[in-house]
């Protein structure tokens, strides 16, 4: 049940990225509800001038054009777009695509966990309703599995499917203190939001929505998942065990890694130049030395299984959002400096104070 009381206590401000959208931005527009204050259209240097057509053409009182001076990708545009929002005085931002492939009366669910105060981040998750899958191509269906339990690996957040949908919503405490200068500003900008969010210990929530295909073209290329998102997951994964497990604490969970990971690698390695020895000479490997290695491996995936378990149930529980009741987004601003900015037409980006 969505409490409108306590949702109308808030500032909700929406942002829509825009990049060759003009066909569809004046229905999005149109199709959102009351329940939000501002609309924030980031015209993503769009060869369409998608910002310009909203601006003329649009009457709702609410819309506030930005325009971005060169394409800066999906993430660069959502990041610009937050500032304007905390600008304005936004503590909630919701973010749609101009495309009308996500349906605005929605907004209520994505804020209600958020204003509850039980989440600083919601995001759409196809994946709830196994009807509204039926549409859905296979490759796609197994590519997004996929995706997410990678993604669940790297960021830290088991609990989430569906990694790349793009309807967010967030705190605009939380929102003024992300790392904005690191943020991957393209294709992999849903994930890394997620990587970001985990380094703040912020609270997680996934909201059912159906999948809407249409007349969509998918920008999230084949090879840009295949080759590119594993190495950037991989690199992320690391530093999220390091500080996760070395850095900002050191518990029964840090030793079973360290433990796990040494005991497989050695007995794997221990018993590969045992075979490879033995082969050579023609003879058969003592059973004690087989048994030595495969110890070593067991071990170790036991001590790895452990930690998984732990990790899985290790999700942040508590909203970071908490810790800044009463803090104005603005002044919770740390990266929102005109050094980091992203450069807009229409408005300069704003100082923490």
């Amino acid at each position: 049940m969505v409490n409108f009381t306590q949702q109308s206590r808030h500032t909700v401000a929406v942002v829509i990225p825009c990049y060759r959208v003009k066909a569809q931005v004046l229905s999005v527009i149109k199709k959102i509800g009351p329940e939000v204050s501002h609309i924030v259209v980031v015209d993503d240097a769009c060869p369409d001038e998608s910002g310009l057509w909203a601006e003329t053409r649009s009457h709702d009182a609410r819309v506030c054009v930005l325009r971005l001076k060169k394409n800066s990708g999906v993430g660069g545009a959502v990041l610009a777009g937050y500032r304007k929002a905390i600008e304005l005085g936004a503590t909630v931002i919701v973010k749609i695509d101009g495309d009308d492939q996500m349906d605005p009366s929605l907004i209520p669910q994505f804020i209600e966990p958020i204003t509850s105060g039980e989440a600083d981040y919601t995001k759409g998750n196809r994946f709830f309703d196994l009807e509204s899958l039926k549409g859905m191509p296979a490759a796609r269906l197994i590519g997004n599995a996929g995706l997410s339990f990678i993604t669940k690996l790297s960021t830290g957040y088991w609990k989430i499917m569906d990694p790349t949908n793009g309807y967010t919503a967030i705190d605009a405490r939380v929102a003024a203190i992300l790392p904005y200068s690191k943020i991957a500003p393209r294709y992999f900008f849903e994930s890394d939001m997620l990587f970001r969010l985990n380094t703040l210990q912020a609270v997680v929530r996934d909201i059912p929505i159906d999948a809407h295909y249409a007349d969509e073209t998918s920008n999230l290329r084949i090879k840009k998942v295949l080759f590119e998102f594993p190495l950037k997951h991989a690199i992320r994964f690391a530093k999220r065990i390091f500080y996760t497990y070395f850095l900002r604490d050191f518990n029964a969970a840090s030793v079973e890694l360290v433990l796990g990971t040494l005991l497989a690698a050695s007995g794997t390695i221990f018993g590969l130049m045992k075979w490879a020895h033995y082969s050579a000479l023609g003879v058969a490997a003592p059973s004690g030395t087989v048994l030595l290695a495969t110890i070593q491996v067991i071990l170790g995936v036991q001590f790895i299984l452990s930690w998984i378990t732990y990790d899985v149930n290790c999700n942040p529980e508590v909203p970071v959002s908490s810790r800044l009741r009463g803090t104005k987004a603005r002044m919770a601003t740390r990266y929102l400096t005109p050094a980091n900015s992203t450069d807009v037409d229409s408005a300069p980006p704003i100082a923490a104070n």
